[in-house]
């Protein structure tokens, strides 16, 4: 066993025997830890902004199915992941594992991944939150709904984003009691709308048209709901709903050097934030669901939903007032959400610059006085400007006179999130699988479940990854007659593409210098967990 300095606490012993000094402030508490990866998956944004991607991909069915089918696999992946961070609760913790479990290429994989991923989703938050608020000004206020833009869409997400990283700069002191408020405002919030679409709506669907009723409008086999192709590709479309919001809770990983009794708080804070998520966000979607209205032939208006997604459901059967409020806490708690993905994405760049695996990594590890990664901030506030850019383009699935709005760009922003972030957790997660009784248990285990945990968690990831890098309409299709580029999803595009540019970057380049994580503590520090001595600046083998 190491020998650690005596006057280190726990957390900063256990973090000093994985090779680093304790930087970064520990003033977050369990609670703290769970709740910013309670804010970020914000069934309040994800359940909303994506709504759309879930109804037209099967319609009712698509949620009230595929969200707990989805939900508990996810609850899976988030177990076995519980059982690494309790094992190693480093910033960098995903890349860490995959490291220490498969070595420095599986690292430098798996880093790349997440960090993508992690500033997708960032980006796709933000644009959410902005995208709601102009909903919610254009529902109280009719002269600005008048003059709606892409353009205007895209100047508050630039708000937006000046707003979080303004906000995660200033204190990460401060950035704990955000999440902690987070989290009732997203409880108090949710079961205020919960309320509203029980009580006040004149009607409501039936229990056969949430549980059975299918809904094709995605464009593909002509709108059938009885074709293979709905069941094995059209639905699977859907499970961008589910997979997107029900992600980011790696963020308890990453802020893990921050919190206090990480090894067993960050743990727990993966699984919960998962758990009660999935419960919360499913008695909200059923609300919303059986809000929805009829038309004016008197049956469910399907398509009505289909192009204007939950603000049509929301203006429909509730006043503007009201409807405005809905929106409003919609909102507030996307804000929430996106300020914490922008600490999770910055925490994660941080540890993966001080382990030099980025460029300029120097500049990207750099603390404030505060002990806050300003600079990192700064990258990731870039990178979801340009990432979003293509949301400028106006994608119209319908015809002048009856437009259909299809945000393509948010889709596929979306997607790379999901793709970058789950299989960067399928990496380490099937690299314990593969150790088998040799892996370290922390204080917080799975025991031998992990036999079977492991291997279903990636193949769930690996199969809804494959599906949201398929086209989302028949326009994306390549060679087909219909085809144009601003209909494409490019999450594909930018996935393969990074990981082209990892593969040719490992092969001529980082190979011959990355070795995995770099210890920080000096010649004097406690042994590594492989028994060897390290000193400053010494690569993890």
């Amino acid at each position: 066993m190491a020998v650690t300095d005596p006057k280190l606490d726990a957390d900063a012993a256990r973090l000093a025997e994985l090779g680093y000094k304790q930087d970064l402030k520990r003033s977050w508490s369990s609670f703290s830890n769970f709740a910013i990866s309670f804010s970020i998956i914000s069934i309040l944004a994800g359940c909303f902004t994506n709504f759309g991607a879930g109804f037209n991909n099967g319609g009712p069915i698509s949620i009230s199915w595929s969200w707990p089918i989805l939900s508990v696999l996810i609850l899976i992946i988030g177990l076995t992941m519980a059982e690494l961070v309790s094992s190693y609760p480093t910033s960098g913790g995903i890349y860490w594992w995959a490291s220490k479990l498969g070595g420095p290429r599986a690292g430098f994989y798996t880093g790349w991944l997440n960090l993508v991923g992690l500033m997708a989703v960032t980006a796709g938050v933000a644009y959410g939150c902005a995208t709601f608020i102009d909903l919610t000004i254009s529902t109280w206020w009719t002269a600005w709904a008048e003059d709606y833009s892409l353009g205007r869409v895209y100047l508050l997400f630039l708000g937006v984003l000046a707003f979080i990283s303004v906000i995660n700069i200033f204190s990460g002191h401060l950035m704990a009691v955000m999440n902690n408020i987070s989290v009732w405002w997203h409880v108090a919030g949710a079961a205020t709308i919960v309320g509203i679409l029980v009580f006040v709506p004149d009607q409501h669907q039936s229990f056969s048209y949430v549980f059975t009723e299918r809904f094709n409008n995605s464009g593909f086999s002509d709108g059938s709901t009885s074709s293979f192709a709905f069941f094995l590709a059209v639905i699977p479309f859907g499970f961008l709903l589910t997979q997107y919001t029900i992600t980011g809770f790696d963020a308890s990983v990453h802020l893990s050097e921050e919190t206090q009794g990480a090894s067993h708080g960050a743990a727990q804070g993966i699984w919960r934030s998962i758990a009660y998520s999935a419960i919360g966000g499913y008695v909200l979607l059923l609300a919303v669901v059986f809000a929805i209205p009829d038309d004016a032939m008197g049956n469910p208006d399907n398509a009505g939903v289909g192009a204007g997604g939950v603000a049509f459901i929301f203006t429909s059967v509730l006043d503007s007032k009201v409807a405005g409020l809905v929106l409003f806490i919609s909102a507030s708690a996307q804000l929430f959400c996106a300020t914490s993905c922008m600490t999770s994405a910055s925490r994660m760049l941080y540890a993966f610059s001080r382990d030099r695996a980025v460029p300029g990594s120097g500049l990207w590890q750099r603390l404030t006085s505060a002990q806050v990664p300003a600079n990192a901030v700064g990258l990731v506030a870039l990178v979801s400007i340009v990432v979003t850019a293509p949301a400028l383009v106006e994608v119209n699935l319908g015809t002048p006179e009856e437009p259909l709005i299809v945000p393509v760009a948010f889709y596929a922003v979306t997607s790379i999130a999901v793709i970058g972030l789950y299989l960067s957790f399928a990496i380490p997660i099937y690299l314990r699988w593969r150790h088998g009784d040799r892996f370290e248990l922390g204080s917080w285990n799975n025991g031998a479940k992990y036999k079977w945990m492991n291997p279903l968690a990636v193949l769930e990831i690996v199969l809804v990854s494959g599906y949201l890098m398929m086209p989302f309409v028949p326009g994306a299709v390549p060679f087909s007659d219909d085809f144009d580029w601003k209909f494409v999803n490019y999450a594909p595009i930018v996935t393969l593409g990074v990981l082209l540019l990892i593969t040719v970057w490992w092969e001529v380049s980082a190979k011959k210098w990355f070795t995995g994580p770099v210890r920080t503590i000096d010649d004097a520090a406690p042994a590594a967990p492989d028994g060897g001595v390290s000193g400053s600046a010494t690569p993890f083998p």
